[in-house]
């Protein structure tokens, strides 16, 4: 019993449906691409600025994970924003700085202990009362 699709099967595009044995004349040699070779990147926004390099590693650029990273354990202030949503559209959060991600930011209230995972997505700005520990990342010197 055949099984019926809904669906016409896949052609190939870069196979010549017409090409057989016994058309009068010879199938065109199809050109091939080389593939490029993939180097292993690390992952965006790893770096941490101030950390030493291995050979050959590229210095990635100031990210706000990285700068948040640098001042774990400081009271900050994040301003979020929520589209589409009835109850809140804006929300503030206050807390200690516990670790931040590519896409997200931990706090913990020192008042309640309540912990909160937020979004980078949803995030507008971050305030805190302290100065900053941030390290400009370095630039690769200009040619003459």
């Amino acid at each position: 019993m055949s099984q019926q699709f809904p669906y016409p099967p896949y052609v190939n595009p870069y196979v010549d449906p017409y090409a057989s044995s016994s058309y009068p004349y010879p199938a065109a040699q199809q050109p091939t691409m080389p593939m490029p070779t993939q180097m292993p990147m690390p992952p965006s926004g790893s770096f941490i600025p101030g950390t030493p390099l291995a050979p050959g590693q590229i210095v990635e650029e100031s990210y706000i994970e990285n700068i948040l990273r640098l001042n774990l354990g400081k009271v900050i202030t994040v301003y979020q924003t929520f589209e589409n949503n009835t109850q809140w559209n804006a929300k503030i959060f206050r807390g200690r700085l516990e670790a931040a991600g590519r896409d997200h930011i931990i706090l913990s209230d020192p008042q309640t202990g309540r912990r909160y995972l937020l979004l980078m997505v949803n995030t507008d700005y971050i305030t805190t009362d302290e100065e900053l520990n941030y390290v400009p990342p370095a630039l690769p010197p200009m040619p003459r």
